[in-house]
């Protein structure tokens, strides 16, 4: 039976940044915790051969970091200052037998991405902001309520004209266009 719960949103920006290491300390600075240390995350996202779910905006990722391993879909985005679409999350025992189900489903690996990520949180925040670092460069990552997200961004001295709205694909795409190379994996060599 379907369930009448929206849902959860996920609402982000993306930041550039150049220096991870004052970065991470002025995050410490305005008070945050890491409560995830630098860890190595493998991503594949999933979709039809014909693409389908990329057609209807949507997404579906394995993950795998550290110890754990999710599966998520990720719905359309809606218009705004921020990256705002809904998101559903869930462990999973293995990746390797999850993208098994997904291959007799119809799904194949569409792409892939790695980072190296570290997590912060403020108690009595729910706001989130992550650093991420990738093959493109590195950036800071706030998840959270609008507000939040503003506030935040200028305890650490950005503002919302530093907001970077695009997935990691489309920023990886964007990238291999300007450089003008074939879109590939963006994975570290």
């Amino acid at each position: 039976m379907p369930s009448s719960a929206p849902s959860p949103l996920e609402t982000e920006v993306k930041i550039h940044i150049e220096d991870v290491a004052a970065v991470c300390l002025a995050i410490e600075q305005a008070g945050f915790s890491i409560t995830q240390p630098r860890e190595f995350e493998a991503n594949t996202l999933y979709d039809t051969p014909s693409k389908q779910l990329l057609e209807q905006e949507m997404a579906l990722r394995l993950r795998t970091s550290g110890a754990k391993q999710m599966i998520t879909w990720k719905g359309p985005g809606a218009p705004g200052p921020y990256k705002s679409r809904p998101e559903i999350e869930t462990s999973v025992g293995s990746v390797e037998i999850m993208a098994r189900i997904l291959a007799q489903l119809g799904y194949q690996p569409s792409f892939r991405y790695e980072k190296y990520r570290r997590e912060y949180r403020r108690p009595e925040e729910a706001g989130v902001i992550t650093v991420d670092e990738t093959p493109l460069g590195a950036f800071l990552e706030l998840e959270g309520a609008g507000e939040w997200i503003d506030a935040t961004a200028a305890r650490l001295g950005f503002a919302p004209g530093d907001y970077i709205l695009d997935s990691y694909v489309r920023l990886y795409i964007k990238d291999c266009e300007r450089r003008g190379v074939t879109p590939g994996f963006m994975v570290f060599s």
